[in-house]
């Protein structure tokens, strides 16, 4: 986790603060794409016994669901105390319709820095002028926003992409965490609604008794359509939606 820090100290040098920005959900069959961003002060690095609290901070995927549930809510509790700010937002499977699986990440990611745009900063950021600043071009005053993957295009907000980040950056790690629990927490709600499909159990991913279940009963309102119309003609699963993790 040290060196998760480390990471965001040089990349973030000279600034007010770093936004991690991570997503969960591209590969499965069904369900909202969830993102999760986390605003860490520049000063947060320095706080030893504040970094200790999160020991274990990792790319989700890495983590066991134990390990992410007991850190996400570390995370919760330090955002009420106000040491950072952690929020999260999806896109739903219809806006996945609407505009592909890439461009409703986009807009999961985009509610997210929005919400962080604008909540109460001025206490946290001091050194970062007013609200509207903190996201703005000036990259002295600005705070930096580090999204895991590719760069996103387009994209309202200034960002910069690291490749694998959710294993470099601890602000991109924390919101992984964010993103993968309140993903799941999402699917076990779905799971009530449709038991017969086992989402508690798969999250939505490709698994043998997911598919059984949806050849057989064919699709629920939360399938995505255009990821099961292969299935439903026969095809085998995209590799990508039968890994829990491979985007996760």
């Amino acid at each position: 986790m040290a060196s998760l820090a480390s990471f965001d100290r040089r990349r973030g040098a000279g600034r007010p603060g770093i936004a991690g920005v991570d997503e969960a959900g591209r590969g499965p069959l069904c369900g909202p794409v969830v993102a999760g961003a986390v605003l860490l002060d520049a000063g947060f690095y320095g706080e030893a016994a504040w970094l200790r609290r999160l020991a274990g901070a990792n790319d989700s995927k890495k983590l066991t669901a134990e390990k992410r549930a007991e850190l996400r809510g570390r995370i919760g509790e330090m955002a009420a105390e106000g040491k950072l700010r952690a929020v999260w937002a999806e896109a739903s499977v219809l806006e996945i319709s609407a505009h592909n699986i890439l461009g409703a990440t986009r807009l999961a990611m985009a509610r997210c820095i929005a919400q962080l745009a604008q909540g109460p900063l001025a206490g946290l950021f001091p050194a970062a002028g007013t609200e509207g600043e903190l996201f703005g071009r000036t990259d002295e005053r600005n705070v930096l926003v580090l999204v895991d993957g590719l760069p996103l295009r387009p994209f309202a907000w200034a960002h910069e992409s690291v490749k694998g980040g959710d294993g470099k950056s601890l602000a991109i790690a924390l919101a992984s965490i964010v993103a993968k629990v309140e993903r799941d927490r999402l699917l076990v709600e779905l799971d009530a609604r449709y038991p017969e499909y086992g989402f508690a159990r798969h999250k939505g991913y490709g698994t043998p008794d997911h598919i059984e279940a949806l050849r057989r009963l064919g699709p629920c309102p939360e399938h995505r359509e255009l990821f099961v119309r292969g299935i439903l003609a026969g095809e085998e699963p995209p590799p990508e939606s039968q890994d829990e993790f491979r985007f996760e």
